[in-house]
């Protein structure tokens, strides 16, 4: 798989209705994921969405979620680009040189989900997510 750059939107718990809102808007395929899945059925978030993706026929991806609970949720200052893909080697150096003057909110290493993940906010205030697939078996 390709390496891709999106926009990815943060929600304070309306998540799946914009991600719905969105499909409306651009038509496309949407795979919602709440808390739950990811083995948080107990929480009080179970229900939210913890990832969403609206891939497009115009071939438009957006990514989104509701804010996590000890995050902050500031509208205007609700978004992060995504870099996501399977080239470890070319995924990591992105992130070295992303994160470099810059700060880590999350290191990169392997999630609940099986990928390795990171966040950082860039030396000019740009926040980034990036996210290795794990190898498909």
């Amino acid at each position: 798989m390709a390496s891709r750059l999106n926009p990815y939107l943060s929600f304070g718990g309306d998540a799946r209705q914009a991600m719905e809102f969105y499909r409306e808007v651009f038509g496309g395929t949407l795979s919602l994921n709440t808390y739950a899945e990811f083995g948080q059925a107990d929480s009080p978030e179970a229900d939210k969405i913890m990832h969403g993706m609206l891939e497009t026929p115009s071939g438009f991806t957006l990514m989104g979620a509701d804010t996590p609970p000890d995050m902050d949720h500031t509208p205007g200052n609700n978004f992060s680009i995504s870099l996501s893909g399977d080239d470890d080697t070319e995924l990591r150096d992105y992130w070295e040189k992303l994160s470099a003057d810059g700060s880590v909110s999350v290191p990169l290493e392997r999630q609940m989900w099986g990928d390795v993940f990171g966040m950082c906010t860039d030396r000019f205030g740009i926040p980034w997510m990036v996210n290795i697939s794990r190898p498909q078996s």
